[in-house]
């Protein structure tokens, strides 16, 4: 039995809820900034210990961590849980910047540990339908792809204390659940990047970017188009994704619920309900993900989405931003992959 921690009570609690339902493993212990909410929360999900600083929690024996915290925390907290001998998964993105990128990788390196990123996004029925799709080559190359993702997030970016890290999130940084299930089925990544930003219109209290939008050019010479906007009305929130081969097409639709299409050279086109997003929202794909997170530890194997993975689908979103903010220059994509 894996004994496992999580960091940051938000978002952790769907974590929690996973882990509820995985027979490999208990969580002995919760970390929150909020006190209370750490100590409510454990009473109520009957975890032994809680803490308010993650590094007292790192001190237990633990084998695994889920890093569910804010943004900005999350290399830090990965670092840390990985230099105390645990186990890491964290939450997207991976880093906020790419000095962040070569520390996460560096750490992984140095320990050994396994580290992987919960792009939920990867692991739904459409997902793993497209990728099996690519698989079997049925789109042939795959020559473009496009993803958004549009999300009114004004009502999060201010509490009490203030504005939120989201406010001043570039909204492209944000990218991984567009291009992350796109890279995972082509089996691919991205080496350059250019981007755009329409500046603060809709919200210029909260000083947030309206929308930005990153385009790549990948390993395989495919071309990504990626838009996220997330202080922007529009309702409701949605993903939207389409792969286009030298031999057919998929393409999610925007007004029918969650449904795709696929138009393949030897067939008539169809709705693909087999390969359906899930109806259960996260949940179904959240366990998925993090099941494989753990058969990875107990198996000593590689984690699906990997520091490099993790890597690949988060710092095209940095570099697309850096250009975006020299005016639409071209940017090289540093690349993290082990060099041995």
């Amino acid at each position: 039995m894996l004994k496992a921690g999580i960091i940051g009570l938000g978002r952790g609690a769907a974590h929690m809820q996973v882990f509820k339902e995985n027979p490999n493993v208990e969580v002995v212990a919760v970390c929150d900034i909020v006190r209370e909410r750490a100590e409510g929360f454990a009473r109520e999900n009957n975890v032994p210990k809680a803490f308010d600083n993650y590094k007292d929690m790192l001190k237990l024996d633990l084998d695994m961590v889920s890093v569910c915290t804010p943004l900005p925390y999350h290399a830090e907290h990965s670092i840390a849980a990985m230099k105390s001998g645990k186990h890491v998964i964290s939450e997207v993105p991976a880093v906020y910047n790419l000095e962040e990128c070569e520390q996460v990788v560096q750490t992984v390196e140095d320990t050994g540990l396994k580290y992987m990123l919960a792009e939920n996004c990867c692991y739904s029925e459409l997902s793993l339908g497209w990728k099996k799709l690519v698989d079997k080559g049925r789109l042939g190359k795959i020559i473009y792809a496009e993803a958004e993702y549009v999300h009114d997030c004004r009502g999060i970016m201010k509490n009490e204390n203030g504005l939120t890290w989201r406010a001043s999130l570039p909204p492209i940084h944000y990218c991984t659940h567009s291009l992350g299930p796109l890279l995972f089925a082509m089996d691919d990544y991205c080496v350059s990047a250019v981007g755009f930003h329409t500046g603060c219109n809709v919200a210029p209290v909260l000083g947030a970017i309206d929308m930005e939008v990153g385009l790549f050019r990948t390993a395989k010479g495919a071309t990504i188009k990626i838009l996220c906007g997330f202080s922007v009305v529009r309702k409701p929130a949605f993903h939207w994704y389409v792969m286009y081969g030298t031999k057919g097409s998929v393409e999610t639709m925007r007004n029918s619920g969650n449904n795709a299409e696929k138009y393949l050279i030897d067939e008539q086109p169809d709705k693909m309900t087999e390969y359906l997003l899930d109806s259960a929202g996260h949940g179904t794909a959240e366990y998925r993900m993090i099941d494989e997170f753990v058969k990875s530890i107990i198996n000593d194997t590689t984690p699906p989405i990997d520091v490099y993975k993790a890597m690949d689908y988060t710092a095209p979103g940095i570099c697309a931003h850096i250009s975006a903010e020299s005016n639409g220059t071209l940017v090289e994509i540093p690349n993290y992959q082990k060099k041995n």
